[in-house]
């Protein structure tokens, strides 16, 4: 008979229990968690230090070693609920050849990369012929799938290649650029000397000052405004580039440069919608899911003008002082008065450092910016830039450092 303080999923070094881990560890690479087979023997290691007596403290042992970022505690916590819960989806999860004949509907309250994760794969057969310009889709993304998506234009991407593009756009740096504000800040080399720092280092040399303390100037990331348009022309775009962008201005990797970065985001179609309390949730897919519930005209026509004349009327302060970089991400296929949308590209130019547009039309060929919304933005924007595909994301932020410095000097 098994001890009454035994649990029956068997103790840490036998039993279900680290079948169950393992298939938790293939979860998570699943959900898109960086993980490798190390942590999932640490895992292992740790569950039986702990112990199973307590489902919270064998919780908090495999999230320490199994987790390193902060997005994916929630991911992690809701996972390790449902397969603990219920200890028959991990032995479905290990039978990746076994054929499905039914599945159930993932619940609506899972987050999409916990449905995804625990949704069973696609059987695969050998009488199954397989396409060349089809693309497999592996829950580790493979670099062979990721080369493969470069060059793909998100508007031509299969299910699967969006959700596996929609992973990867997270991962691509877009340093802000920086300007030198008037606070100063102790450093190696400065331009003037630090007294105080001079003085308080004396006091333990018995007075004598050894050395010349220095100050410089600190710098700061460019406060950032994006407009998104979220029409139904740019629908597959617009969620990526969202995704794309909660990820890669949320803060600035450089010494002496303020890590925050001030960013405001608004969507705009027929009507402009203020999109910034979402961009401060730190989970991607929560992120995605308040936008949705923000939008109210997602897939709907452009009126560009009167969403300006908006963002003029009743969010001009979120201009800051002729140094904001705005990055417009539209296709330039606009509904409203041109005039109207001159008048107000004029006034959002002569507020901010530089007017950038971002263009997803510049996939083909020998585009012209030939309609009447495309004209103005071209009229007013300081450049025009693609973002139709991975590459052109990677190309974005060399981009926008050479167009500053070259157009209105090194910030």
């Amino acid at each position: 008979m098994t001890p009454a303080h035994v649990s029956p999923l068997g103790d840490a070094r036998s039993g279900k229990l680290p079948e169950q881990i393992f298939a938790l560890g293939r979860a998570l690479r699943r959900a898109g968690v960086p993980l490798d087979s190390a942590r999932v023997a640490t895992a292992c290691d740790a569950a039986r230090l702990v112990g199973i007596e307590r489902k919270p403290d064998l919780q908090a042992a495999l999230q320490a070693v199994l987790i390193s970022r902060e997005q994916d505690r929630a991911v992690f916590a809701e996972l390790f609920d449902t397969m603990f819960r219920n200890p028959d989806i991990a032995n479905k999860l290990l039978s990746q050849m076994l054929p499905r004949t039914e599945t159930r509907p993932e619940p609506a309250r899972r987050k999409p990369r916990v449905s995804e994760a625990l949704a069973p794969p696609r059987p695969w057969t050998k009488q199954e012929p397989v396409k060349e310009d089809k693309l497999q889709f592996d829950a580790a993304m493979t670099a062979s799938a990721e080369r493969r998506l470069q060059h793909a234009d998100f508007n031509a991407l299969s299910a699967s290649e969006f959700k596996l593009v929609e992973s990867l756009v997270r991962d691509i740096a877009l340093p802000i650029p920086t300007y030198a504000t008037r606070r100063l800040q102790p450093a190696a080399r400065g331009h003037r000397p630090h007294w105080s720092g001079v003085m308080r280092e004396a006091t333990s040399t018995g007075g004598e000052p050894l050395r010349l303390p220095r100050l410089q100037r600190r710098r700061q990331p460019l406060p950032l405004l994006v407009l998104v348009d979220v029409s139904g022309s740019m629908e597959r775009y617009a969620r990526l580039l969202l995704a794309f962008l909660h990820a890669a201005t949320r803060a600035v990797s450089a010494p002496n440069v303020r890590r925050k970065v001030r960013r405001d985001v608004f969507a705009f179609g027929t009507g402009l919608t203020d999109l910034t309390p979402a961009f401060a949730l730190r989970d991607p897919d929560e992120m995605l899911d308040t936008c949705n519930a923000l939008i109210t005209d997602f897939g709907g026509g452009t009126r560009l003008g009167e969403s300006l004349a908006t963002l003029r009327q009743r969010h001009a302060r979120r201009l800051v002082g002729r140094r904001t970089l705005v990055l417009l991400i539209s296709d330039g296929l606009d509904t409203g008065e041109p005039a109207q949308l001159a008048h107000e590209l004029g006034w959002l130019q002569r507020h901010s450092r530089a007017l950038l547009w971002l263009n997803p039309l510049l996939r083909y060929d020998g585009y012209a910016p030939l309609a009447r919304g495309a004209t103005q933005l071209h009229a007013h924007a300081e450049a025009m830039l693609a973002v139709h595909n991975l590459q052109s994301l990677r190309d974005l932020a060399g981009s926008l450092a050479r167009l500053l410095s070259q157009r209105r000097g090194t910030p």
